[in-house]
């Protein structure tokens, strides 16, 4: 009586170790696979974007701003505008790599400016076809009924300016995203222009107020620019190109030009990842089946290593060998199969 008793409670505690850890398997098995989801869902910085998917770009000239470069951040900047009158509403997405490498002050005065959300429902305060589109304003929001808006639209900011940048990889090449500025050459705040042309007029070397400094060009939607570009505008109410007024210093659109929201989506992916992507992600495809299989293998067989080492003990003894628990595993796997 008194070795069953003794046997029980081996076997029992056995029993009660094994539950526990079968639970802590388990537990771990499956904080595994939260981890695995939340590393999916993982920050910008390491979400990389192949630029072979890049189709509608600005005119290229030769300028070292023409090459993606691996690592750089890209940001999207979401739209909505009214190309002219009678015409429906047109939504789109523009995408723009920044150059951290030559403007990093510039370059992360942006980024922190989109990641709290600066920009988010603001609208293009300032379009003149043929030379710039300018936003980054965050007074200028509709209120109530566009046109109205606050008095310090086109004027307002954060408060805080930033140095000028310049550097010889970077100029007003098509495309090309800048600091606007007053009339200090370092007092550049939050608000930016999209070149929608080529303007070296505003390069340091050529311009007679010291220049503009750019940080970063438009990789997609160029086609948006060009359009926002030709939105009919207050001293431009026909909304033809021959009656343009590039030299205007109002140029505010009739109808909203509207940014729904301004994120960061990325970085440029190197040109060998690009090459290992394919169109229908094959490998991507195989290495989720390969990664499937072996999380079903792993379950039946710490599931199996549980079952037989109880099993060998409860009928061999506590002090069973290696070699008995593997011959239980393997015919349990076995008649499984």
């Amino acid at each position: 009586m008194a070795g069953e008793l003794l046997w029980d409670g081996l076997y029992g505690g056995l029993m009660a170790r094994t539950r526990t850890a079968v639970i802590l398997t388990l537990v771990f098995l499956l904080s595994s696979s939260t981890v695995s989801v939340q590393a999916q869902e993982s920050d910008w910085e390491d979400n990389e974007i192949d630029p072979t998917t890049w189709t509608d770009g600005p005119e290229l000239e030769g300028s070292p701003m023409d090459i993606p470069r691996p690592g750089d951040p890209v940001l999207v900047i979401e739209v909505s505008y009214r190309p002219g009158h009678l015409q429906s509403i047109v939504s789109g997405e523009i995408y723009i790599e920044l150059f951290p490498e030559w403007a990093p002050i510039t370059v992360a005065n942006m980024i922190q400016h989109v990641e709290i959300g600066l920009y988010d429902g603001i609208f293009f305060h300032r379009v003149i076809d043929d030379f710039v589109t300018q936003a980054g304003d965050p007074t200028c929001q509709t209120i109530g009924i566009y046109p109205a808006t606050s008095p310090q639209c086109g004027g307002g900011g954060t408060g805080e300016t930033i140095p000028i940048e310049f550097n010889d990889n970077l100029s007003h090449v098509d495309g090309a995203i800048g600091m606007a500025r007053g009339q200090e050459l370092d007092s550049a705040d939050s608000q930016w222009y999209i070149a929608e042309t080529e303007a070296h007029g505003l390069d340091e070397e050529n311009s007679s107020s010291g220049g503009y400094a750019t940080f970063g060009v438009v990789r997609q939607g160029m086609s948006h620019v060009r359009a926002i570009a030709m939105v009919p505008t207050t001293d431009d109410p026909s909304g033809l190109e021959p009656v343009t007024n590039p030299a205007s210093s109002a140029g505010r659109p009739i109808y909203e030009v509207h940014i729904s929201k301004i994120d960061m989506v990325g970085v440029v992916a190197s040109s060998e990842e690009s090459n290992q992507k394919d169109e229908g992600g094959f490998f991507s495809t195989i290495s989720n089946v390969f990664g499937f299989m072996f999380t079903v293998f792993f379950w039946l067989w710490s599931l199996a290593l549980l079952v037989g080492s109880a099993w060998t003990i409860r009928n061999r003894g506590l002090f069973s060998k290696d070699s008995d628990i593997e011959a239980v595993v393997d015919a349990w796997l076995e008649s499984d199969a």
